[in-house]
């Protein structure tokens, strides 16, 4: 856990290491990495069709040519993989959001972030005409940048306080969805095409996409991965950042670069699907506490489970239909929200 020490007259400020410690903290790792894997099995055998864990794995590595093979290989490991990409690339996104705003409730979905993307994405189908994933992948980077920007000028930049700034990103969801919405109705040629990007889903997602926007992904976790020390600096606060170093100006714009990355990416593979950002990052801070160094990769380990078990109870709960994994996220991160908002030091405008 990183904690500010007061510095004397003439002394350079400086981080200090508190507990918990790093057995702990490993431990935490290998908890997640056994999560993550028992996810991916649940996510390859369950479904409208219940597998089991022998033909799944037979069907990944020794196809026999059984009516599994086909729903296992063809189906149902793309989405997982899509899962946890995209899973990784919220968590992290969100994470990065939380340190550098020093806001409990920053998220890509919460302030906006993937709603410009989404709406981006809808304008370049349905104005623009563009149809393949290679052109909107670029107009859904572009709307996360622009409503990250947006929502950061309307929350009062440095004077934002986390209920401001979700007030603004709130109000931006609305303007952005009712403006989706609307455009879907105005052309219905194309709103099936569109319409995923109202609600994301890991459903019926081309493994193509992954393939195109995963240079993307890697690098903006890359990115959040070298940032994680001078985000730790600026933590606490511009003039101790400064004190130890850190470029405050560099640190914020790659830091928003990096949003951008894997925001934009994910919502142009699988549509917008919020509060993973949010919860993630509060989960694991009982392992890492707030050293981006640790939280970080935690959140890019643990998100993928959250959004693959998501996905996996929207398929159970309306089988032989699905409900889609934001819904399901959506629900579970209200719950977190109105718990974050309750608390007296988030409350505070």
């Amino acid at each position: 856990m990183l904690t500010g020490t007061r510095p004397r007259p003439g002394e350079t400020p400086r981080l200090s290491a508190t507990p918990p410690g790093r057995s702990p903290r490993l431990t935490g790792l290998v908890t997640g990495v056994v999560l993550l894997v028992v996810t991916c099995a649940l996510s390859l055998a369950v479904g409208a069709e219940h597998i089991p864990l022998g033909d799944v794995w037979s069907g990944l590595f020794s196809p026999s040519g059984s009516r599994y093979d086909n729903i296992v290989r063809e189906l149902r490991l793309p989405r997982t993989l899509i899962g946890i990409a995209v899973g990784a690339a919220l968590g992290l996104a969100g994470g990065v959001m939380q340190v550098l705003t020093r806001n409990p409730l920053a998220d890509p979905g919460l302030l906006g972030v993937n709603a410009g993307a989404s709406a981006a994405v809808v304008t370049a189908i349905g104005v623009l005409g563009i149809t393949s994933f290679t052109g909107y992948l670029w107009f859904a980077l572009l709307g996360a940048a622009v409503a990250a920007v947006l929502v950061n000028a309307l929350g009062g930049t440095r004077a934002a306080t986390p209920v401001r700034l979700a007030l603004a990103g709130t109000a931006v969801n609305a303007a952005l969805f009712g403006y989706v919405n609307g455009l879907q109705l105005w052309d219905l040629s194309t709103l099936d095409a569109m319409r995923y990007w109202t609600v994301g889903t890991l459903e019926k997602r081309d493994p193509g996409l992954l393939l195109t926007a995963l240079p993307l992904l890697v690098t903006g976790a890359l990115l959040a991965f070298a940032l994680a020390r001078p985000l730790g600096a600026l933590s606490l606060g511009e003039d101790h950042a400064r004190a130890l170093g850190t470029s405050v100006r560099r640190t914020r714009i790659l830091s928003v670069v990096a949003i951008t990355l894997l925001c934009g990416s994910a919502t142009a593979v699988c549509g917008p699907i919020g509060f993973v950002g949010l919860m993630i990052p509060h989960a694991v801070r009982a392992f890492t506490g707030p050293d981006p160094r640790w939280m970080l990769p935690y959140c890019a380990l643990f998100a993928p489970s959250l959004l693959l078990v998501a996905d996996v109870i929207g398929r159970v709960v309306a089988s032989p239909s699905e409900i889609q994994a934001d819904i399901v996220t959506s629900f579970l991160g209200g719950l977190l929200f109105v718990h974050l908002v309750r608390q007296r030091k988030v409350a505070q405008l």
